[in-house]
């Protein structure tokens, strides 16, 4: 076999696993029409294909058309897939502009991506893409994959869809764009967070103007017919402060399709755990975070879950800037574990009835060729179970594993995380104890949300009810889903609280403790400080946290105790204010004398006495006092208005009677 057919065969390798995308009705599935509304019947935004939003081609205005093939792909109906002399001169223009000022992806591979693919950047992903651009312009003809790429894409705003979007930014119908709202549409593609018209007007009509001038130059129009767009830009709606929780909806989309697809109705009301006062907080979290301290690390992403005990998804991050890249990080990407995998092997130690105070022996073992080291390169020597995973140290799960969990050590890890929650596949390798089998940040907040169940599995879910538009009720978790089951024994959990809640006061965790609120948890630093983590909880919420970049090149030292832990410390701090606290069970002896204050003090500030500012939480209503309010206004709102009295004879008062009003 020579060089060129071995490349042949590794790119069909990588392509074949694309195709199966391809099988069933793939069209179906985004046929849904979903409405979202937050924890407290609050609408956050719309997923799916919303019928009325699927504009045939011919209706469409001809200069927006034209915008779009003239900034997006101009040999559109010459080219297969692939624009071979496209991708060309984009090369030579980034070359000369030493930048990349040139996109060489076509419609069909963009299209391709949406449909099929995530945001993922490697090389896999792009052989994917081309051969799925390859199988759309075998199947459908252009009109229909222009029809469905204007449909699919993102163009700010959580809005999916030009003609979703015209209505959003402009409050009319696509088929009503003039050539200056076509232009703005149009330069959304390439950059939908920085040229979104209601966050930078400025940039969006500066991009516009840009697509204006490629229309010229691609001899689509003149600049006769162009000059008035240039002249009378393009405004926007005011939206002020529309932000959508985009990474959860789309978590939460993908929840319904699960649930709904043997359901007979295609548009929904879907009622989701998510508290926009959480989501809030977990964004400004992480994005304080990265600003202050990104750049000192060498770290430019993150992903955050945070799941209220019993399984609700109140928070998800699933990346810094949804606009700039939808690929979810907090339930998509897989990254390794480290450290705080750790929890699986301990939890199997504590179940065959070794306790937090059992010995074990620090000590240099081999386990095949594989010879696992500390992080200090040290050695204890004996050490009990709670000192050894307070300070993570790395030779004693795999000593748990390999000697005391029976033959199918690794095989009973793979198991218990199944049971924890897991649903990412757990990696068959003698290395799993230390962490090195991928998994994303939803699933760590699910297993470790077992610990203040008391062993309960958390159940994790974004969806609590769907509805039909007149009301009925097709779905309720709480109604349709079993009930939480047991993975893991009271007293082996017990145990796990008590060794968890010392990681942040004596352990790796000092950052991550909670003012006044027991906190527990556990540190993941991966090789190369690649990946770093905080997983951890109090007895009302557990959350993950993730942060590294995502070409896996390596930060700058960064320890799951530094970032992941700050953060998680804000989040919870902002969680915590005003609201019943709940115990961890197990965990008899919370605050112990010798480790509050000094402690929880030093995890306020970073190692350079550098404060993150404090979150404050607003006060809101619960979800029956939301309701009566509601119902009132509703009330109101139905009741007839008063009638007024009738006016008293002026002669028989000699006083002119006052009109009856209403306080407002």
């Amino acid at each position: 076999m020579n060089v060129g057919t071995a490349g042949f065969v590794l790119l069909l390798a990588l392509a074949l696993p694309a195709f199966e995308e391809t099988s069933g009705n793939w069209r179906a599935r985004d046929d849904f029409a979903v409405t979202f509304l937050d924890r407290y019947g609050n609408e956050i935004g719309h997923r799916g294909v919303i019928h009325e939003d699927s504009v045939p081609i011919d209706q469409l205005p001809d200069h927006f058309i034209k915008t779009v093939l003239a900034t997006e792909d101009r040999r559109f109906f010459e080219h297969f897939g692939i624009d071979f002399l496209g991708l060309a001169r984009a090369m030579t223009e980034n070359v000369k502009a030493n930048s990349v000022v040139q996109g060489g992806s076509t419609i069909t591979q963009q299209l391709a991506k949406n449909l099929f693919l995530t945001n993922e950047r490697t090389i896999e992903r792009k052989v994917k893409e081309a051969f799925l651009a390859f199988w759309l312009e075998a199947n459908l003809p252009k009109s229909e994959i222009l029809r469905l790429y204007l449909d699919r894409a993102y163009m700010g705003g959580g809005t999916f869809g030009a003609a979703a979007a015209a209505r959003f930014y402009f409050g009319k119908n696509i088929t009503e764009v003039s050539i200056a709202e076509a232009a703005m549409l149009a330069g959304l593609f390439k950059a939908p967070a920085r040229y979104a018209p209601h966050i930078n007007l400025p940039a969006a009509r500066a991009r516009a103007n840009e697509v204006l001038s490629n229309l010229v130059q691609g001899n689509l129009m003149t600049e006769g017919q162009v000059i008035g767009a240039r002249r009378n830009p393009a405004n926007v709606i005011d939206r002020g402060g529309t932000d959508a929780p985009d990474f959860f909806l789309d978590w939460a989309f993908e929840e319904v399709q699960r649930i709904a697809a043997g359901f007979d109705e295609h548009s929904f009301i879907v009622r989701t755990t998510i508290d926009i006062g959480m989501q809030d907080a977990a964004e400004a979290a992480v994005e304080t975070t990265l600003r202050q301290y990104g750049e000192r690390y060498r770290v430019s992403q993150a992903g955050l879950v945070l799941i209220e005990n019993g399984g609700a998804v109140r928070a998800m991050v699933g990346g810094r800037d949804y606009g700039e890249s939808q690929f979810n990080r907090a339930s998509r990407a897989l990254r390794q574990p480290g450290s705080s995998f750790k929890i699986f092997p301990y939890a199997l130690a504590m179940e065959a009835g070794m306790t937090p105070d059992t010995a074990i022996v620090d000590a240099p073992i081999f386990w095949g060729n594989w010879n696992p080291k500390n992080y200090n390169n040290s050695y204890s020597g004996r050490v009990d179970m709670k000192t050894a995973f307070a300070r993570s140290i790395n030779t004693i799960p795999v000593r748990i594993t390999k000697e005391r969990l029976g033959e199918d050590g690794v095989g009973q890890i793979m198991e218990i995380a199944k049971k924890f929650g897991v649903e990412t596949p757990i990696r068959r390798d003698v290395t799993i104890p230390i962490g090195t089998s991928e998994m994303t940040v939803l699933d760590q907040a699910t297993a470790y949300a077992v610990f203040p169940a008391g062993g309960l599995q958390a159940r994790r879910h974004g969806v609590s009810q769907i509805l039909t538009y007149s009301g009925e009720v097709l779905y309720d978790f709480a109604r349709d889903e079993p009930p939480a089951e047991r993975v893991l024994s009271e007293q082996a959990a017990n145990s796990m609280n008590q060794m968890l809640t010392r990681v942040p006061y004596v352990g790796t965790g000092r950052r991550a403790a909670v003012d006044g609120v027991l906190t527990g948890g556990k540190t993941g630093t991966t090789q190369a400080y690649r990946d770093a983590w905080f997983c951890g909880y109090t007895g009302n919420f557990t959350a993950a946290v993730w942060y590294g970049n995502d070409d896996y090149t390596s930060s700058n030292r960064m320890t799951g105790g530094s970032l992941p832990a700050m953060t998680f410390k804000r989040l919870m701090d902002y969680a915590h204010q005003d609201i019943e606290l709940r115990a961890v069970p197990g965990v008899e002896d919370p605050f112990p004398e010798q480790l509050a204050g000094a402690r929880v003090a030093a995890a306020q500030t970073d190692s350079d006495g550098n404060a993150l500012p404090r979150l404050q939480r607003p006060r809101t209503l619960n979800r029956n006092s939301t309701a009566i309010l509601r119902a009132l206004g509703q009330a109101f709102e139905n009741a007839k208005p008063l009638s007024p009295p009738e006016r008293l004879a002026a002669a028989d008062t000699g006083v002119e009677p006052v009109p009856n009003t209403v306080e407002r």
